[in-house]
């Protein structure tokens, strides 16, 4: 389903401070599966994870996404395939303060054009999922930890994306919302999607729900095994 072959990606080239955050990282990732990207901070899982989601763009090397070479694309084509093919749930969840929860969720498919109360609807049924249709007219600086969490994957989830990238989702939760987290990945790996994530989190990687984890280091892959 994505094939990545002798990516590398090296930020500030040329510069006293060039850095070299990828080397040469040649991997398939299977859709429909769980796989975890594990590693300390600057192991290069999160550079690698924009790049698959379309995010950025690597500095040598090449990105195949469901057969189709999309490295070298026109950046507008980029962001088609990124709205459509991915959903993001970030470290930081990246909500829009001052704006209610059910419009966050909304925002992803606004350049879509689509009709605004089917639009609506869906969002609303989507937050409904996740226990929040209380919390719908609520605006996210008012939303617990775990309700921001939930906001943010409803958000991930609203333009039907066939793969969810998760960087480090668990990072400012505790562990009870950190399993229920890994439970809603289940829920949605059990619907068909591709699942990315990258932790370092034990309560991520050696989770039940996990089919492949790979693990890096200084900007390589390590070992890339099956899941226990």
């Amino acid at each position: 389903m994505i094939e990545l072959q002798d990516i590398r990606k090296v930020f500030n080239t040329g510069r006293p401070n060039e850095f070299v955050a990828l080397h040469g990282v040649s991997l398939s990732i299977d859709a429909a599966k769980v796989t975890v990207f594990k590693g300390p901070s600057g192991s290069g899982k999160t550079t690698l994870l924009s790049l698959v989601g379309c995010m950025a763009r690597p500095t040598s090397g090449r990105i195949r996404l469901f057969d189709r070479e999309i490295t070298s694309l026109p950046e507008r084509f980029l962001t088609e395939i990124r709205r459509k093919t991915f959903g993001f749930i970030f470290q930081h969840f990246n909500l829009i303060k001052g704006v209610t929860a059910l419009e966050n969720v909304m925002v992803p498919a606004y350049p879509d054009g689509e009709n605004h109360a089917s639009l609506k609807e869906r969002a609303l049924n989507l937050l409904g999922l996740f226990n929040l249709s209380h919390k719908a007219h609520s605006k996210v600086e008012w939303l617990s930890g775990g309700e921001a969490q939930r906001v943010t994957i409803a958000r991930a989830l609203v333009n039907n994306p066939s793969v969810v990238i998760a960087d480090e989702p668990t990072a400012h939760l505790d562990t009870k919302l950190s399993k229920e987290f890994m439970e809603i990945m289940r829920r949605l790996n059990d619907e068909g999607k591709t699942v990315l994530i990258a932790s370092h989190d034990p309560i991520i990687h050696e989770s039940d729900i996990v089919h492949r984890v790979i693990e890096m280091r200084d900007g390589k892959i390590v070992t890339s095994g099956i899941a226990s």
